[in-house]
């Protein structure tokens, strides 16, 4: 029993140093841990009320299916976010301590793109067909996480519109409200019919429109390409993971998206709508945005060819 006793009596004494250290007294802490209650599981996660956070607008029972399925998405995005101001809050990072954060996001855009059979599999089209209706203008476009990932992970200029894509490759010509307006999502988020901002994208912006802009200023010099090439040393594994975030985040990610929206809403070209009014079918395809985070790591085949290899194989059924 002696030394249990010992170590207890250790860790009083260096809980005595650290409340001294900064003016707190011990023994009021200690009164207070007296009278705590034990913590329990559905306290810590607050369970109660995260099931309270599944609201459905219809009775269609697949609603609630949606509605979780995004949620878990969200926090997914917040895991990857979590990594990317780990490694942005170091100024001089370790190659190590670099991969391992790396794979951890690779890890979290695997289970976005496999989680997405959540929804092709498990909701009924006839239900979502129907109550999609009820959350317009509502899209998943509005994620604004996902777009404060795509700024922490690469310089601004991959994100804009391919077309204007070589006007800017120096982001120092331009201002970042200039610049804000011609990045891609812009463009998917436009009436088919007239090309102006759909309600979806205008209270996107309203929201979200300043603080995105404040982290394209602050990631200028900070994002994740960056880092990478301020590391003093680089090696294979490295540039391979670099690769490979980049393949899941703007191949696999968005296309896993596609087919999910081709089961669900794939109808006539008068019909091709998504929720909010979004311009899916030109949105979501890797080959038509050219969206890549690292181009100097990719050849200029594998650019040409950006996504094929993926809609060739799950959506044509045929092999490499």
């Amino acid at each position: 029993m002696e030394t249990p006793r010992k170590e207890i009596i250790d860790k009083i004494r260096q809980l005595e140093e650290k409340f001294r250290a900064s003016g707190q007294d011990l023994s009021s802490y200690l009164e207070g841990l007296l009278h705590a209650d034990y913590l329990n599981y559905w306290d810590y996660i607050n369970l109660d009320t995260l099931l309270t956070l599944q609201q459905p607008r219809t009775s269609f029972k697949d609603e609630k299916i949606f509605i979780i399925y995004h949620q878990i998405t969200e926090l997914y995005f917040n895991l990857i976010l979590w990594e990317l101001e780990q490694m942005a809050a170091i100024k001089h990072i370790e190659i190590d301590f670099f991969k391992n954060r790396l794979k951890r996001v690779i890890m979290y855009f695997d289970l976005l793109i496999s989680s997405f059979a959540v929804m092709w599999k498990g909701m009924e089209r006839e239900q979502f067909m129907k109550f999609r209706m009820s959350l317009l203008p509502a899209s998943g476009f509005q994620s604004a996480q996902y777009r404060m990932i795509e700024i922490m992970c690469t310089d601004i200029q991959n994100l804009v519109y391919l077309e204007e894509r070589e006007d800017y490759k120096d982001i120092n010509l331009t201002s970042i409200d200039s610049l804000f307006d011609i990045l891609y999502w812009q463009y998917g988020a436009k009436e088919l019919a007239t090309g102006e901002k759909t309600l979806t994208l205008k209270s996107f912006e309203k929201k979200y429109g300043d603080s995105l802009k404040e982290l394209i200023a602050k990631f200028r010099k900070n994002n994740l390409w960056k880092k990478y090439l301020y590391l003093p040393e680089k090696d294979e594994e490295l540039t391979g993971l670099m690769r490979e975030l980049d393949e899941k985040a703007n191949v696999y990610w968005p296309l896993a998206h596609y087919k999910s929206a081709v089961k669900y809403l794939q109808k006539d070209p008068m019909d091709i709508a998504a929720t909010g009014g979004t311009n899916w079918q030109k949105f979501l395809p890797p080959r038509f945005q050219k969206v890549i985070f690292y181009p100097e790591l990719w050849s200029e085949d594998e650019i040409h060819n950006w996504g094929k290899n993926w809609v060739e194989r799950e959506l044509l059924g045929r092999e490499k």
